[in-house]
């Protein structure tokens, strides 16, 4: 249900009260290959946007029968019931919610629904904070097990409905019919781009609440939120700790070695869209190229695993993906998971980087990625 209460203005544009990203911990260094990759992307993000506006919170409500773009839509998933919990008593009744809505620019889309879970009776001042990104199709409701855990181990637990999904979706077909208008229209970038500007506003806002430590903010998510996590923590130095979940793959690999059927069949309109446009007679690499170049432009050059992935260093990384996942194939993260280990090593952080890929598992998330990512934000955010 919409809210019906007045915007509340809460503080100035992002880039004018925080400065960018890129230059937040190197405001007076000499610009190096990261921050220039890192510049490059966020000049991306800004050439897509709506007018801007002031980042203002709005209360919202509890949304009663959220919208999945599934049929039939999901009942339960073990692996998001599975995330350790501390033994308290009644904790449903000990916790707090907080729904509201981020006004990260104009226009529809640029109003972004977060939920937020925490104890309401914690002695902590300040507490850490994760956020956890949802799947295609799906929404930030779906993931409320998975935050109810990390809230009741003292944790600020954080979700959002990504673009053209949840309460930003209207019916069954939005995000696809999003992908479509993109390949034909080139004004959005609603795989993967837009989302993880609203993910850098989100930082915007975490970081100023009196009851997050600001310097201890994690991310993670599955499968599309995976991905939305990658590209929020090489684009945002504040999110300190990232565990993304069969998200992270290699876009130009896939395209080269004709290992993109899999992920292309996940979001399969639009690159049947650009085939009628092409005069193809079936979708081949060729399609997939020029689709991936129209509607995430640099997803499979420039801004690819190979060079935005070893750009987290030195913060800590954590990559949980399946052995045998055909959208997010191993061979196709050698490279950047080489690069990385090096970008690691010389910032003598080689603890703080870690791929696992758990054995006979496809395009899955499991019970055990979701506890090693939960310690992975334990032993990172918790010291």
């Amino acid at each position: 249900m919409r809210n019906i209460f007045p915007p509340i203005r809460f503080f100035f544009f992002f880039w004018l009260s925080h400065g960018t990203p890129e230059n937040t911990d190197h405001s007076n260094a000499v610009i190096n290959g990261t921050d220039k990759i890192r510049s490059q992307f966020l000049h991306l993000l800004r050439t897509r946007r709506s007018p801007q506006v002031p980042l203002t919170v709005e209360p919202a409500k509890p949304v009663q029968h959220p919208l999945f773009q599934k049929v039939p839509p999901p009942t339960f998933s073990e692996a998001m019931e599975s995330c350790p919990k501390a033994d308290i008593e009644n904790l449903k009744e000990r916790l707090k919610e907080e729904n509201l809505y981020l006004h990260t620019e104009a226009g529809e889309q640029g109003k972004l629904p977060v939920l937020i879970l925490s104890l309401k009776d914690s002695k902590l001042k300040r507490r850490p904070a994760v956020v956890f990104l949802h799947s295609t199709n799906m929404n930030k409701e779906w993931v409320r097990p998975l935050l109810e855990a990390y809230a009741s181990r003292e944790y600020i637990a954080v979700a959002i409905d990504s673009r053209y999904h949840g309460e930003r979706a209207r019916n069954l077909t939005t995000y696809r019919d999003a992908l479509v208008s993109s390949w034909i229209k080139g004004d959005t970038m609603p795989f993967l781009f837009d989302t993880v500007w609203d993910l850098i506003k989100l930082a915007d806002y975490l970081t100023e609440r009196k009851d997050i430590h600001p310097k201890r903010i994690g991310i993670t998510g599955e499968s599309l939120g995976g991905m939305h996590a990658w590209f929020a923590a090489f684009a945002d130095t504040r999110y300190a700790v990232a565990a993304p979940i069969i998200g992270v793959q290699g876009f130009r690999w896939a395209v080269e070695n004709d290992k993109w059927q899999a992920r292309v069949d996940s979001i399969k309109p639009v690159f049947e869209e650009a085939r009628i446009d092409l005069g193809k007679s079936a979708i081949d690499k060729d399609v997939v190229k020029k689709v991936w170049d129209r509607i995430a432009p640099g997803l499979a050059s420039k801004f690819d695993s190979p060079s935005s992935i070893p750009a987290i260093a030195p913060r800590p990384l954590l990559i949980l993906n399946g052995a045998d996942d055909p959208r997010c194939p191993l061979d196709g993260i050698k490279a950047p998971t080489k690069r990385a280990r090096k970008a690691y090593a010389k910032a003598r952080a080689s603890n703080k980087f870690k791929l696992m890929a758990q054995p006979r598992i496809g395009h899955k998330m499991t019970p055990l990625m979701v506890k090693e990512a939960s310690d992975w934000m334990d032993r990172f955010l918790k010291q």
